[in-house]
């Protein structure tokens, strides 16, 4: 990791031990609980450093704000998204996703840089709400 800090590696600490794909904003409040010295603007720029480095995936949410994801050393998975409540849940897939980059950089003629699978649907909950 380039440009070490203690405050990133206690931020991807936080990310590494949460599985519930926590906010920027959640990140902060739990990091600002270990360190009052942080700062909101430290955490938000340390979370896109370690999104643009491949450390964290950084998973969009239409109604909501963006949820993050520790990536090193997980099994690969996808995440399934919640389009009413903003839920997000893992699956895990045993497919080599090197074949299906390489058909769709074919296709579309764009290299691929970030890959990951984000499916959206409804979840039970809120389908029986």
């Amino acid at each position: 990791m380039k440009n070490y800090s203690k405050q990133r590696e206690e931020i991807i600490e936080m990310i590494k031990n949460l599985y519930n794909h926590p906010t920027a904003e959640e990140i902060y409040f739990l990091t600002k609980q270990k360190d009052s010295a942080v700062s909101r603007s430290t955490v938000y720029r340390n979370l896109n450093v370690l999104v643009e480095q491949g450390m964290v995936t950084q998973i969009a949410v239409s109604n909501g704000p963006d949820r993050y994801d520790y990536r090193e050393n997980r099994e690969e998975h996808g995440h399934v998204v919640c389009t009413k409540c903003g839920k997000i849940c893992d699956f895990q897939y045993n497919f080599d996703t090197t074949e299906l980059k390489n058909r769709i950089e074919k296709q579309t003629g764009i290299e691929i840089s970030e890959d990951g699978i984000v499916i959206k649907g409804i979840c039970n909950s809120c389908k029986e709400a």
